[in-house]
Order: structure tokens, then sequence, then C-alpha cells
């Protein structure tokens, strides 16, 4: 049987990191790592200020970089075998590894469960159907308002768990509207009276969450509960989905104003955000499970939360350090020449007609 010829593949440009973009995405890794630290915790007053604050608006924030960031995939074979090395094969090993982890301390789940993920794997795999609907989202007319009639309508469906699919459809509009973002929005950001206005503003709504302290709100910030499981009816439950939207792109293009423009050493940690994203679950999941960390520091109250906070926050620094990002790239980003046809990358001669 002859080899299948190279595919061809049309030329682009080399990509030129933006510093603005990697410190954003530093600022809302500390984010990730901080909430998911105190999620054991959010049952304490101390912690359910900050958890809830955290929780209204990390995810769309990330989000919303991610589609800024995918705006130029057109699905060519380049871009196809990308989204193989660097969201398909991490997806199935920290998703299979973790589910491994589990199962061996809690028994549970029973039997691998390769497509419903569990934890940290829901994002790559509704990163992953993002991008395939790429170009769908580029070509419609009105691609923000179906975004936003099918998160809205999400919540009344009770949605398997198939690939994450209920936060896929449930935070759709954060990559959709990053997906049509441009630098001169973000550039539009960063006038002085909006940053203050937005950090009054962020600083305004954190207080509000350690003095209102919704017991109530975590299942509405997890973006997956149709209205049954959130037990309000249809009408709330969508009401309650379109207040959540509002407030979590406030808070999202309130935080991305205050990003710092300029190069810095958030920067360079920012570059390297995805191995903290793989591996800050790792960490958190073995300090609970073999060393039962959080039921040995809940009887210090605040003073364990400020702690965690802490130590979240190195944790999440030495994750984003080039050793590390050295160590486990080719785990996390293998090359896989070996599984893809070769790449015809010979310029192409055109001839007048």
């Amino acid at each position: 049987m002859s080899a299948l010829a190279p595919l061809p593949v049309s030329p682009t440009a080399p990509k030129e990191r933006v510093a603005y973009l990697d410190n954003a995405r530093y600022w809302v890794m500390l984010l990730v790592v901080v909430g998911h630290s105190l999620t054991e915790f959010v049952v304490m007053d101390s912690a359910r200020g900050v958890y809830t604050w955290i929780y209204a608006f990390h995810m769309p924030f990330f989000v919303l970089i991610s589609g800024y960031t995918a705006r130029h995939y057109v699905g060519d074979v380049r871009q196809v075998r990308r989204i193989v090395s660097t969201l398909v094969v991490p997806y199935l090993i920290v998703e299979l590894s973790l589910q491994l982890i589990t199962r061996h301390y809690d028994g549970e789940p029973e039997q691998l469960m390769v497509l419903s993920p569990q934890w940290l794997g829901w994002f790559m795999a509704a990163l992953i159907l993002w991008r395939l609907t790429t170009p769908i989202w580029r070509a419609l007319r009105y691609p923000i308002t179906t975004s936003i009639v099918i998160s809205l309508a999400s919540v009344l469906i009770d949605i398997p768990n198939a690939l994450a699919l209920h936060k896929t459809l449930g935070l759709l509009p954060f990559y959709v509207i990053g997906l049509h973002m441009t630098r001169e929005h973000f550039l539009r950001l960063g006038d002085w009276r909006l940053r203050l206005g937005s950090a009054a503003f962020l600083g305004a709504l954190f207080v509000w969450c350690q003095l209102k302290q919704y017991d109530d709100s975590q299942p509405w910030l997890l973006w997956k509960n149709s209205y049954v499981d959130l037990e309000v009816s249809a009408v709330d439950a969508v009401v309650g989905r379109a207040v959540l939207i509002v407030l979590a792109l406030a808070m999202t293009f309130a935080a991305l104003s205050l990003v710092p423009r300029r190069r810095s050493w958030t920067t360079r940690q920012g570059e390297r955000t995805f191995y903290c994203y793989l591996l800050h679950g790792y960490v958190i999941l073995l300090l609970d499970r073999e060393l039962h960390l959080w039921d040995k520091l809940e009887p210090y109250g605040a003073t364990a939360v400020v702690g965690l906070i802490l130590g979240a926050i190195v944790l999440a620094n030495l994750l984003m350090t080039a050793p590390v990002a050295r160590l486990f790239r080719p785990v996390f980003e293998p090359k896989l020449t070996w599984m893809f046809r070769p790449i015809d990358e010979s310029p192409k001669v055109t001839i007048p007609t």
C-alpha cells in the first residue's frame, strides 16, 4: 500500500506573544488555583465569600481569553494537529489519571469515564468543542446573541456530562465574545478612569460577598445545573443565568482593565499557565487524600483560609516556572509526528490564466 501524499497547508504568520494576554493568564491562573484550594472550605464563612467572588468571574475570564486567542482558527491541518497534541492528549492523560487516583482513595468512579470529565478535564473538553466549532461562530450573523440564547436554554435541560457539555454550553457566550474581540477593545479597557472604576467595582463586590455569604450561590456558579437541580422555576433559572452572565462579563472586563500592559516577570509566568492548570489538581488531590490537609486545617478557621490562599499562590507560581515547563512539555505537548500525515509546506505557484 503506497504512502499517503503530504497534506497541503496554507502558510501562517509566526505568532507573537502579547505581554498583556500573558499577564492576564497569570492572574486568572492564580484565581483558579486559589479557588480550587478553597473548595473544601466553602462551608466556612471565612472562605465562602472569597470563593463566591472568585467563582463569579474567574472561568468566564479564562474562557473569554481563550476565545480571543482562537480567533484565527480556521481548521487547517496544522491547527487540527495542534488540537490533538495540546488538548486531546492532555485531556486523556489528566482525566484518566485523576480518575484512577480518586478511585484508589474513594472507590469512585467504579468504571473509568473517559468522555465524562470529573474535575479539571472539563475545560480541555470544552476547549476542544469550542475550537472545532469556531468557524461556525465566525460565520453566523448574530453569533453572540445566538450563544447567549443557547446558554440560557441550556439551564432548562438536563444535559449529560458527555465532554462537559453542560458547562460548554453554559459558558459559550464568553468564548464567542472573546472570539469577536479585537486588540482595540482591550486597549480601550486601559483608560485610567475605567481602571479606577474597575478597581472600585471589584473591591465593592468582594466586600459584598464577604458580608452577604450566599449559602445557595455555589450551584449557580458551576454553570452546569438545570433548573430542576437548582430547585427553582424555569423562569427564575433563566433570569438567574442571565444575571450571572451580565455580572461575570462586568467583572471580567473590570479585571481585564486592571491587567498590566507591560512585560514583567508575571508575563514569563503567564506563558506557562498550561502546565500549572494541568498539574495543580494532582497536588491538591494528593494533599487532601493522602495527608488529609484540609481536615487538619479546618479547626483553625480564618487563619487556615489565609494560609491556604498564600499556599495556593506559592504553588501556582512554582508550577509556572521554566523547569516545570521543560520537564512536562514532552508529556503534555507531545509532537506526535508518527501519528499524522506529513505536511507539504512547499510554496504553491499560481499560473495566471
